[in-house]
């Protein structure tokens, strides 16, 4: 839509609802109070509608669709591969899975459509997300809070060493995802890297493929599967550090109801989750 028409129909809405949606100022538009609570049932609107849309293409030709965003843990995708095998695809189904950071699983849950998500932090920065979840009127529920673990090839110079410091790490080139962090903020305290050398990667097939043939470098990750680290001939070592608690916890919309899908991933995901807390470090 041309800005001239966008303005028009803005202004219109305006008039017919009796109040301002949007303050213009010189740095562009805001929600004012009123607006955004405005904002917030219209998105329940739009919401339901497609969830209206969605019941009538389960006895209809079109797919029934089922979408999740998730950070990128290999505990998590092992459980999501073991949900996507127990579907009863044959009734026809299509799914998406989203591996993406923080916000993007917030846009996508609270905006797009996603069914539910999965986001991951700190536990030292534990209220700055409640507070974002909040504002963007989403729940969530607790799935595991862990340490994270060093992981590395089984050839790499620390591989045998029984305690690993962060000193040690400190000659070595650490692999990290390069969209994790969040832009910096009073309530939010970044995660500084102690490497010299810093690798960033956006997917996990890349993160897996330097840790194998670099046997110098190392990463920061959630507990990791053992027939994951046998195939790529990994280790993974605790490393003691402070702040290294952290939570995934999986989010919806507050007028989203949970259905057998969701129950089914949640079932698969506590399976993987048991799976790699009773591995041997």
């Amino acid at each position: 839509m041309a800005q001239p028409n966008l303005s028009k129909a803005i202004k219109e809405l305006e008039k017919e609802v009796g109040f301002e949606i949007f303050k213009r100022t010189a740095n562009g538009v805001k929600p004012t109070e009123e607006g955004a609570e405005f904002l917030y049932y219209a998105k329940n609107i739009s919401n339901q509608l497609s969830a209206v849309k969605r019941i009538s293409q389960r006895s209809g030709s079109e797919k029934l669709k089922y979408k999740i965003s998730i950070p990128r843990g290999s505990y998590i995708a092992e459980g999501f591969t073991a949900f996507v095998a127990d579907l009863k695809l044959e009734k026809g189904m299509e799914v998406t899975v989203n591996e993406t950071n923080d916000i993007g699983t917030i846009s996508n849950v609270s905006d797009k459509g996603y069914n539910i998500g999965i986001i991951r932090y700190q536990v030292i920065n534990e209220d700055y997300y409640l507070t974002m979840l909040k504002n963007n009127h989403l729940m969530y529920e607790t799935l595991w809070e862990f340490e994270y673990v060093v992981v590395m090839s089984k050839k790499h110079p620390l591989a045998d060493k029984e305690e690993i410091t962060r000193e040690d790490l400190k000659e070595y080139t650490k692999i990290t995802h390069g969209d994790i962090d969040l832009p910096h903020d009073g309530q939010y305290k970044a995660k500084k890297s102690h490497s010299r050398n810093v690798i960033y990667v956006y997917e996990r097939g890349s993160q897996f493929d330097l840790l194998a043939n670099v046997p110098t470098t190392y990463m920061w990750v959630s507990p990791i599967p053992q027939s994951l680290l046998d195939k790529n001939q990994l280790v993974q070592k605790v490393c003691k550090a402070d702040n290294n608690l952290y939570k995934d916890v999986m989010i919806f919309r507050k007028d989203y109801r949970l259905n057998e899908y969701d129950i089914l991933f949640q079932k698969k995901l506590y399976e993987s989750k048991v799976d790699v807390s009773t591995s041997t470090f």
